[in-house]
């Protein structure tokens, strides 16, 4: 080991004695879950912090697979400010892709690093129920412009149960939860990925919430990757809203930042996870990687 790599070692150390035993919630993009380098190098990660005495829970949608698998089918995808409207063929697109291919892809790859993995989805011992959302008007971020829209086949959660979830952890598995949730009556529906993870996040007390996807953080000009901000307070993540400066999926993920810090979450990342080691620098370097929002700030 190099005199560098030593130095970066000690100065993780008091981050690791701070998060031993504490809860993450990581929700992994569907970009970042194709097999394949990107995704070996995450669960690396992932095994490492798992190795510290890190409870993980991973939360994922799938997106990109499913936007891949409707075209196949011919069918076009469609969101609003980051929000996908799903149809009821959508849904089964949505059902194959986030519960099949994705969550078993992410099972095995975490399995590969030696841990031992579980994959689920919200729908599992009624981790989230949820109702139908419905139709409401929105104002659309893009023109600025307020419209009425129906989500179709998507849920806003209701209740948590986390029960499951915690007995998983107790028995040092690492679950693996597909954002699928299901009405009491038992009717599948599909949720955002991040609005799930945060509320798990909210019902395990985590200490991090943790977005991985294929953006560095939170950009000034989202065209422009050197205008990354590094940290923001609450109140400064929701000025940026206001603002209009945060536009697309960028929009639902500050979202769901402000919610679990308003839930008493003390930390929210969002980072690139398609660059390397960049769960470890954003979470165990001074520096960090992507952006940190906190309740008060830094």
């Amino acid at each position: 080991m190099n005199e560098g790599n030593i130095q970066l070692l000690k100065t993780a150390v008091p981050y690791i004695r701070a998060y031993k035993g504490e809860t993450f919630i990581i929700k992994l993009g569907g970009e970042i879950c194709r097999p394949g380098r990107v995704l070996d190098d995450v669960m690396e990660q992932i095994a490492l912090l798992y190795q510290l005495g890190i409870k993980i829970v991973i939360v994922h949608g799938g997106g990109p697979q499913a936007n891949k698998l409707a075209e196949d089918l011919r069918l076009t995808p469609e969101f609003i400010n980051g929000r996908r409207i799903t149809s009821p063929k959508m849904l089964e697109v949505v059902k194959m892709s986030f519960a099949g291919t994705v969550n078993t892809d992410l099972v095995a790859a975490l399995t590969e690093q030696e841990v031992p993995a579980v994959g689920i989805s919200g729908i599992d011992g009624k981790i989230a129920t949820a109702v139908r959302r419905p139709p409401q008007m929105v104002t659309n971020v893009e023109t600025g412009k307020e419209e009425s829209v129906d989500f179709g086949e998507v849920g806003d959660l209701e209740e948590m149960n986390p029960k499951l979830l915690q007995q998983l952890l107790a028995g040092d598995n690492v679950p693996i939860v597909s954002s699928l949730v299901s009405t009491k009556k038992g009717e599948i529906l599909n949720i955002n990925a991040d609005s799930l993870a945060a509320q798990i996040a909210e019902s395990l007390a985590a200490k991090k919430y943790c977005l991985l996807s294929q953006v560095d953080g939170v950009l000034r000009d989202r065209n422009d990757p050197s205008t990354l901000i590094p940290e923001l307070s609450l109140k400064e993540a929701k000025e940026l809203l206001k603002s209009g400066v945060i536009q697309g999926g960028m929009h639902a993920k500050i979202q769901n930042c402000i919610e679990v810090l308003e839930k008493g979450i003390p930390r929210a990342h969002i980072t690139n996870g398609l660059k390397p080691d960049a769960i470890l620098k954003e979470i165990f370097t001074n520096e960090g990687f992507g952006t940190l929002i906190t309740k008060s700030g830094v």
